[in-house]
């Protein structure tokens, strides 16, 4: 029993290896992202381009598009109309989603955190349904002090929000971390499910590639700004320096 309690264990978000982790998915607002991302679904693989720096009307570039499947068409639609599609590789609500303590199984390499998906302001209705019914669970180095996988499942089947049954749900986020400030992004994500409906099996599988990223500021005032406060912070961290002999 002992053994189980030190390999099993509440731990609070705000310390430690957990609060260093969710720290580096919390970006700053300013910091953008030029990335090329591949989305595949069960009958078409598109590639597209996307660099905010690009003029307006231009910034989400179609490079490679094959196969037929309107509701991925759908999908790079959508996140193409949003104001930052960057915005989607930067996990910054994950401390929302967390709460304030989760339950850690430290018995490995990785920390497996498993935890009850807590909907937070930019949560759909669907999110908030899932969050019901899901099975969420985080793996964390906490040598390196970053997050590297987020794995949502089904624990059995439901009934739709929309109807019918949903027999299988399964959605993965993988984690990366950029090189110049360490800061964690979503490298890839897939969602693989199976629903019953008026007799007939549905089968839907869509994942999500990216790559070739290149992170900036959207301004030198802006980095300097950062490296400022990050400097500053380390200072306070480290204490005061002892006087000179």
């Amino acid at each position: 029993m002992l053994f189980a309690f030190l390999i099993s264990l509440a731990v609070a978000t705000g310390s430690g290896p957990m609060h260093a982790a969710l720290e580096a998915t919390e970006a700053p607002d300013t910091l953008r992202a030029a990335f090329t991302v591949e989305l595949v679904s069960n009958s078409a693989n598109h590639t597209y381009l996307f660099d905010p720096r690009l003029p307006p009307g231009a910034r989400w570039v179609v490079l490679e598009h094959r196969g037929n499947d309107p509701e991925l068409d759908q999908v790079a639609a959508s996140w193409a109309a949003e104001p930052a599609p960057d915005g989607r590789l930067f996990p910054d609500d994950l401390r929302e989603s967390l709460g304030p303590s989760v339950d850690v199984n430290s018995d490995g390499d990785a920390w497996r955190i498993n935890f009850r998906h807590q909907p937070n302001y930019n949560d759909t209705e669907f999110d908030v349904w899932a969050a019901e019914r899901l099975k969420a669970t985080a793996w964390l180095d906490p040598v390196g002090e970053r997050f590297q996988r987020i794995d949502y499942t089904l624990p059995k089947p439901v009934n739709g929000p929309s109807g019918g049954k949903l027999t299988r749900y399964e959605q993965s986020y993988l984690l990366k971390t950029e090189p110049r400030w360490g800061f964690s992004y979503v490298s890839g994500f897939t969602i693989d499910l199976e629903a019953r409906a008026a007799f007939k099996r549905i089968e839907r599988r869509f994942e999500a590639k990216v790559t070739d990223v290149y992170f900036f500021f959207a301004s030198t005032d802006a980095e300097a700004a950062y490296d400022a406060r990050r400097d500053e912070a380390l200072q306070m961290a480290s204490g005061p320096t002892s006087p000179g002999r």
